[in-house]
Order: C-alpha cells, then sequence, then structure tokens
C-alpha cells in the first residue's frame, strides 16, 4: 500500500510510503482522499516525510486535499516536507497557499 491513513477524532493523517509521489501514484492518492471527505472527514494531515519527490502530479493531489478540506470547512496541514519537495512547493508558490508544518506533531496541534 502507497498511503496509510489513521483517523483520528478531528482529522485523519495520511502518510505517503512512496519515495516520489507522481503521476505512478497521485491518482491513488487523489482516490483515498476522496473515500475521506466522502466519509465526513474536513480535517486532513497529509505526511510526506517518506518521499523525496513530488511532480505536478503529486502537487495536484496536494491542492485537491487542500479544496476538499476548505471547501468542507475543514483544514488541510502539509508536513514533513524534504528539501527536494519543499523546493517545488516554494516553486510552485504553494508556500503562501497551504498550511505547512514541520513535523507530524505540529501538524497534529494545529488541528486540536
Amino acid at each position: 500500500m502507497n498511503f496509510i491513513i489513521a483517523q483520528d477524532t478531528n482529522f485523519a493523517v495520511i502518510q505517503s510510503c512512496v519515495e516520489k509521489l507522481d503521476a505512478s501514484n497521485a491518482s491513488e492518492l487523489k482516490d483515498e482522499l476522496l473515500v475521506l471527505n466522502k466519509k465526513g472527514v474536513n480535517s486532513m494531515i497529509l505526511d510526506l516525510s517518506k518521499s523525496r519527490y513530488c511532480d505536478s502530479s503529486g502537487l495536484s493531489a496536494i491542492l485537491m486535499a487542500n479544496r476538499l478540506c476548505k471547501d468542507t470547512n475543514g483544514q488541510f496541514v502539509l508536513c514533513g516536507l524534504q528539501e527536494n519537495v519543499a523546493k517545488m512547493i516554494r516553486i510552485a508558490q504553494l508556500d503562501k497557499v497551504l498550511n505547512i508544518s514541520e513535523t507530524l506533531d505540529e501538524a497534529k496541534a494545529v488541528l486540536n
């Protein structure tokens, strides 16, 4: 499984287990996000600490998660960014749009 999902009382944590978040697995992430959203989960944390690379398909999945949460009055937090992924997000200027935390614990504190 490429993504591990753990549901808390107020939010879900999606842990990426892929080294590269790209076209080969971004659609799977989007599917997981949609399932969570349909179950009524409106706040999510996406932990990318195991992902060393992210392409435009991965960014698309991240933006979809952000939109799903905002559309249902929830919050989306991205955490655990490795330098290459953080650089890609800065280049795309998504650091101005997304709520980004350094660690999973910090992300959980934002949502609690």
